[in-house]
């Protein structure tokens, strides 16, 4: 049984746990950053250029001129799908941007919850002096 003990000690340790919850919000925030950029962000370039499909873009590499992607995998042509890799850049960079923001919030904001406190004053050197005078006396 000891490795099961040792197993279930470095499970309970802060540092797993904190991954694990990481790994968890992770998840959970690139839902949140992909709903943003599909439904919020790449309607607007979208417009902006003119609405373009970047996924619907592709090169066969047969020759052969086909109406769409569909038709050319349905035939067993080989395609390359360069609008895919595209319209991944286009999303990464988006992606790269939010998490740019956020990040930059989290650090002003965490740049004001650190107050400088100050350091109490201890006593001067004259004060020492007086002090260590006056238990000498004593």
């Amino acid at each position: 049984m000891g490795f099961f003990s040792d197993f279930k000690a470095s499970l309970m340790k802060g540092d797993v746990l904190s991954l694990a919850t990481a790994v968890v919000i992770g998840g959970a925030f690139g839902k949140i950053v992909g709903s943003a950029v599909d439904d919020v962000i790449m309607p607007i370039v979208g417009l902006i250029t003119g609405g373009i499909d970047f996924t619907t873009k592709f090169i066969t590499l047969d020759g052969n001129s086909y109406a769409d992607l569909a038709a050319a995998k349905t035939a067993g042509a080989a395609v390359i799908t360069y609008g895919n890799l595209v319209q991944a850049t286009i999303n990464f960079v988006i992606i790269a941007l939010f998490v740019f923001v956020i990040l930059r919030a989290a650090e002003k904001a965490k740049k004001k919850e650190e107050v400088v406190v100050a350091a109490p004053a201890g006593p001067t050197q004259e004060e020492l002096l007086t002090q260590i005078r006056d238990l000498l006396k004593k």
